[in-house]
Order: C-alpha cells, then sequence, then structure tokens
C-alpha cells in the first residue's frame, strides 16, 4: 500500500486498484501542492470536515473521476448539492465498507463551516457551518491508516488507537488552527502507530514548524518512526 503527500493534509492511499484520496487540496489552490485536479485520479474520495483547505477540489475531482466520496452527513448533503453522485453519509462512529476496505468517521475537535464566498471562505456569514469535524480510520490492504484531520489534542486518541489498531498515524503540527508539534508529538504516544506522518504544517506562515524537531521528539519518546515527505512524495508499507 502506497501513501502519497499531495501537501497540506491531502493524501492519496492506494493499493494498485483503488485510490482514496484524502481532503483534496490540489493545485492552484493549494501553494506548495505539485499536482492539480485535473491530475489526480480518484476511485474514491474522503473528507474530513468543510473548510476549503480541504474541500477546495472536491467537488472537481469526483466529477471528473466519478470517485465515490465519503462525508460527514451535512457535509455530504452539501457536495449532493453540488451535483455529486455516489455520496456515502456516515457520522462519527459510522463506517462505510468496500471491496478494498472500510472509512470511519471518529472523533476530531475542531470546527466544521462549509466554504462561502472567494472572498471570505471561512466565514459563517458567506458559508455554513455544519457542526464538528471528524478523523478517518481507513483501511485499506491490510494497512490501518488513522487521519486525524484538524484537531487538537485529546484524551480519547488513546482510545482509537488502541481500538482500531492503527498502522499509520497522520497527524497535523502546524499548530494556530490545529494541535502544534509538542501536542501532536504527544498524541503520536498516545495512538502507538508504528509510523507517524505529519501534516497540516509549512502551507501558509501561520503554521510553519520546524517538522525536524518533531520527528526527534517523537522518535525519542515513542517507539514510532516519523515519515517525513515533500509535496508529491511517497510512503509504502
Amino acid at each position: 500500500m502506497e501513501i502519497k503527500w499531495h501537501g497540506h493534509s491531502c493524501f492519496e492511499l492506494s493499493d494498485g486498484s483503488a485510490r482514496v484520496l484524502v481532503d483534496p487540496f490540489l493545485k492552484p489552490n493549494n501553494p506548495v501542492a505539485v499536482a492539480s485536479a485535473d491530475e489526480v485520479d480518484a476511485t474514491h474520495v474522503c473528507l474530513t470536515h468543510g473548510h476549503a483547505d480541504h474541500v477546495a477540489d472536491a467537488v472537481a475531482v469526483a466529477k471528473r473521476t466519478g470517485a465515490e466520496v465519503v462525508a460527514q452527513v451535512e457535509v455530504a448533503k452539501w457536495l449532493e448539492e453540488q451535483g455529486l453522485e455516489g455520496v456515502h453519509d456516515p457520522n462519527l462512529g459510522g463506517t462505510v465498507s468496500f471491496d478494498w476496505g472500510s472509512v470511519k468517521l471518529v472523533q476530531a475537535f475542531h470546527s466544521n463551516t462549509m466554504p462561502g464566498s472567494g472572498e471570505s471562505p471561512f466565514s459563517a456569514t458567506y458559508g455554513v457551518p455544519v457542526g464538528q469535524a471528524a478523523g478517518l480510520v481507513i483501511r485499506i490492504e491490510g494497512v490501518t491508516v488513522y487521519h486525524a484531520g484538524d484537531t487538537c489534542l485529546f484524551g480519547d486518541m488513546a482510545l482509537i488507537g488502541k481500538r482500531e489498531s492503527v498502522d499509520v498515524a497522520i497527524l497535523p503540527i502546524g499548530g494556530h488552527y490545529t494541535m502544534d508539534r509538542h501536542d501532536a508529538a504527544y498524541a503520536a504516544e498516545l495512538v502507538g502507530a508504528g509510523t507517524v506522518i505529519p501534516c497540516h504544517y509549512n502551507t501558509f506562515p501561520p503554521i510553519e514548524t520546524d517538522v525536524q524537531a518533531f520527528k526527534q521528539e517523537v522518535e525519542s519518546a515513542t517507539s514510532s518512526k516519523v515519515a517525513i515527505l515533500e509535496p508529491g512524495g511517497t510512503w509504502s508499507s
């Protein structure tokens, strides 16, 4: 199984047939991405929440490829209103199964507003608040990947790690909008995954951080190994 990082929180998980794209945010919307929505093929699209830096290219990719989409129920309804078909709408705790594996929505602590106007995509004045964000537990080719989404640190990450037997934890580390690298290092300890991949950092000035320091902190305190990827880079199990 291969994991490709498209920058920010956008990842592509592939088992050779299924291509699962998480939180599509691609160029030119994503300033660090190396691929556009026209260059990414997906059989499935999964969303953690509705902020523009996680859904900006979801509709374009799904319409072009015919990908099935998994998103929290209110976000799913918004996607259907954009003309998408094949949208699955679980809520927290819900699991959607496919022939290649499954996608389960788990807890995250973060706001969740659908994009508003181009001038103010995060504003509740122009956008629509739709409740809580989610993390994703994706099982593909015998590997369990926990994409924490945008979240602060919370104690039940330990429960997710214990309950789901996570192999790979994808954790935001940039701070300001999510937990910072210090809290993310503690989160890595709670989850207990063999591999940790950092995300949601260095895309914009407010979330710039020292990823090498994060790697050192995690690997000195836990048995996890940190895989630092460049946009377009891959990790394989």
